[in-house]
């Protein structure tokens, strides 16, 4: 069971902090975005790295990469936004997959209570004999809670994962998304 009891506390406390990390107003804030595209597209490309290196959301360092290759040519401004993304794409979806080995781990020790239990239950059998229930039901009773235990930590640990994993990917496409747009602004801001 105590295993179990620390997958538990392990999986909430990755739920709750992947939770306050993957907000949207830290990762793509709105407002910046928009400031960004709007300084590249006046050709103001040194105040809107000024507002990158202001700025701590994924976003804005994914933009930076961009915008201090801006002079070397479009290629290397796209390469320098797509090698930065996938970093931050790494970051995001970072502890993620925790969630996933605990999904999967807390069944198998609730199988390996179940397990431990009948064991109990036979070994009583072979010390008591087949008329004493009460050592009995103690083991049957642990083979149960071991088991419920376990899927009880693991189904919302599963759901938990999912909808991280969800939202770390819609985060994603976001940021590819304005990835595009500003590399389209700096193409069209120099011809």
């Amino acid at each position: 069971m105590y295993p179990i009891l620390f997958c538990s506390v392990v999986s909430l406390a990755i739920f709750m902090e992947r939770l306050w990390v993957l907000r949207r107003k830290l990762i793509i804030p709105k407002e910046f975005s928009v400031k960004v595209e709007e300084l590249v597209e006046r050709s103001k490309i040194p105040e809107a790295i000024f507002l990158c290196q202001g700025n701590s959301s994924s976003i804005a360092r994914i933009f930076l990469a961009g915008l201090k290759n801006a002079g070397r040519g479009m290629w290397l401004v796209k390469e320098a936004i797509e090698e930065k993304g996938r970093r931050e794409g790494v970051i995001l979806e970072r502890n993620i997959g925790i969630l996933l080995t605990i999904a999967n781990l807390s069944p198998l020790l609730g199988l390996l209570g179940t397990v431990w239990g009948m064991y109990k239950t036979f070994n009583a059998i072979s010390v008591h004999g087949v008329g004493s229930t009460a050592p009995l039901a103690g083991g049957i009773a642990e083979a149960l809670v071991t088991t419920a235990t376990g899927l009880l930590v693991a189904i919302p640990t599963l759901v938990a994962y999912r909808f991280l994993i969800n939202k770390a990917q819609v985060l994603i496409f976001e940021i590819e998304e304005s990835s595009i747009r500003l590399v389209d602004t700096m193409e069209g801001s120099k011809r």
